[in-house]
């Protein structure tokens, strides 16, 4: 029996927008993607031939091209039609094992290996960039001042220069209207934005965030379903009018959480491939850096910078000595070195500006410190504390902040020790502020920072100013939060090899309950015990007695 066929071609996109350059890039995804179609065809023919007992002797036809290769991606291949067969049917999982006629005539569909799209997407991100920095490098020496001073000398060999230059900027068959950088670059990339000519390295960009997108498919089921990929598709092609009837659609059958809890785990790619595709030549910036695994600095819609932020979040930042309520004060009496109390004790802290500073003569003799920061009050877009939804983006996108201002006066004022061994633990803003509090110098060069612990925080595009502190990053794969620095579950882009990131998937799949504190401390202490006992090996130097646990008011102004 002849394994079924599966269609793996490249995403394309309108004929006369790609060009040659892009296809060798492509070429060397899609020949991974094709190799791991063949094996999986061989293996799903090998169970075959052992249920039904008989051998196959249908070897898989060649793939050919379906005609001249379209500007965006390979043409899709043409497969050979499958000879008729009577498939044997499915038994379904009752005692009696009674035929599920949904199931009954549906070959076992062949998947390509998520590590191999992963790697094609790789493979074409950095195409991309290449034809990217080419077309730039191109269109300075175009406009560069050389160019103009041989012309006076050589005008004939300047002219076709010039004309040669021109052709491999804006053929189809060279960088398709690739011009970029410089002033007149710039104004030649508008133009192309505004017309909808789509360069080569756009074309290859699109095709990596669609390879990525069908790469995490495999572990997010939900994402593979006609209405979420009706969605992703529309994105890709670049037809908002579709996506917007297909986020429609989901939205209706889902509701709002479940549907942004589906599409969560590729909430950058489609923003990446939103701004990429729209007429906004201001806001490409976003998916470029999203594509090369870093951390945007500019929104996807509008291309505003993130500089914005600092009218939005000027505060100094203010600590205050508070005393802790009954409730805070019940969860802080049980309290000890464990992550699951630690993320218990700032859930019982709130999100109106409350951290907590606890003071531990651990079991070596040494008096260590543990800063507790909780994350983001979502009931205001501003407020009078650090912890509001302006500060959670001013903490993504920045290192100094009214949060990491307050906490560095909370330290001085409760009178920590210069060279004190001092661990920071975080949820969400929190997380974010512990590692901007890392990553300062003055703060490292004063303390010895032993350890970051981020709970449900996107941590993933900085790094602590002493290389040997030690991060822990916990991750609920159902979270949006973590994803939004760039890297979720279908990034290619991996983390520093000292760094401990320990992810999962649980039962706690809408969002915001998937990244309450809560919810990652009842996984903790349940299904991820052993991550639980990884966490407090790690940081098992602050075990000892718990002789202060001091809350303070954070406060912008």
């Amino acid at each position: 029996m002849a394994a079924p066929a599966v269609d793996t071609a490249a995403r394309s996109t309108p004929a006369g927008h790609g060009s040659a350059s892009a296809e060798a890039g492509r070429e060397a995804g899609l020949e991974a993607e094709r190799e791991a179609e063949r094996e999986a065809g061989r293996s799903t023919a090998r169970e075959a031939e052992q249920e039904t007992g008989r051998r196959s002797a249908q070897p898989a036809a060649p793939v050919k091209a379906a005609g001249p290769a379209k500007a965006a991606g390979a043409a899709a291949p043409v497969r050979a039609p499958e000879p008729a067969q009577t498939p044997e049917p499915v038994r379904g999982p009752g005692p009696e094992g009674a035929v599920d006629p949904a199931e009954a005539g549906r070959p076992a569909p062949s998947r390509t290996d998520p590590d191999l799209l992963l790697a094609a997407s790789v493979l074409l991100a950095d195409a991309a960039l290449t034809a990217k920095q080419a077309a730039a490098e191109l269109t300075g020496a175009l406009s560069s001042r050389q160019l103009g001073l041989e012309a006076l000398r050589r005008p004939g060999w300047a002219l076709g220069a010039v004309v040669s230059c021109a052709r491999a900027l804006t053929s189809p068959t060279g960088l398709g209207f690739g011009a970029n950088g410089g002033l007149a670059g710039e104004l030649a990339r508008i133009a192309g934005n505004m017309t909808y000519r789509r360069p080569a390295a756009v074309a290859m960009a699109v095709d990596a965030f669609a390879l990525r997108i069908r790469a995490i498919a495999s572990d997010h089921p939900n994402l593979d379903s006609p209405l979420a990929r009706r969605l992703t598709d529309a994105m890709v092609e670049g037809n908002r009018l579709e996506a917007l009837r297909a986020l429609y659609a989901l939205v209706e059958r889902l509701g709002v959480t479940r549907a942004l809890t589906t599409l969560s785990p590729v909430i950058m790619e489609l923003s990446a491939l939103l701004g990429l595709l729209d007429e906004n030549p201001v806001n490409d910036g976003f998916s470029w850096v999203t594509l090369a695994g870093g951390v945007p600095s500019t929104d996807p819609f509008f291309g505003l910078p993130s500089s914005l932020l600092k009218y939005l979040n000027p505060g100094p930042g203010r600590a205050e000595r508070a005393d802790a309520d009954s409730i805070l004060a019940k969860v802080l009496a049980t309290s000890g070195n464990d992550i699951v109390s630690y993320v218990n004790d700032i859930g019982a802290l709130g999100n109106h500006g409350l951290v907590l500073l606890r003071r531990v003569e651990c079991a070596d003799g040494a008096v260590r410190y543990v800063l507790l920061l909780p994350g983001t009050s979502f009931a205001l877009l501003s407020n009078s504390t650090p912890q509001d939804l302006v500060g959670a983006f001013d903490g993504l996108l920045h290192t100094d902040t009214t949060y990491t201002r307050a906490a560095r006066k909370l330290l001085l004022r409760a009178g920590v020790p210069a060279g004190a061994e001092v661990m920071f633990v975080g949820h969400s803003l929190g997380g974010m502020t512990a590692m901007n509090l890392a990553s300062d110098v003055e703060v490292s060069s004063r303390y010895r920072i032993t350890h970051v612990i981020a709970v449900g925080s996107p941590i993933d595009g900085k790094r602590p100013a002493d290389h040997t502190t030690q991060v822990i990053s916990l991750v609920n794969n159902h979270d949006v939060i973590p994803m939004i620095d760039g890297r979720g579950p279908a990034s290619p882009n991996d983390i520093p090899d000292s760094w401990v990131e320990l992810a999962w998937l649980d039962e706690s799949y809408d969002y915001p309950l998937s990244h309450a504190p809560q919810a990652y401390s009842d996984t903790l202490r349940g299904p991820m015990a052993h991550h639980r006992e990884k966490v407090n090996a790690l940081i098992g130097a602050y075990d000892g007695r718990i002789v202060g646990n001091q809350p303070y008011m954070l406060r912008d102004k």
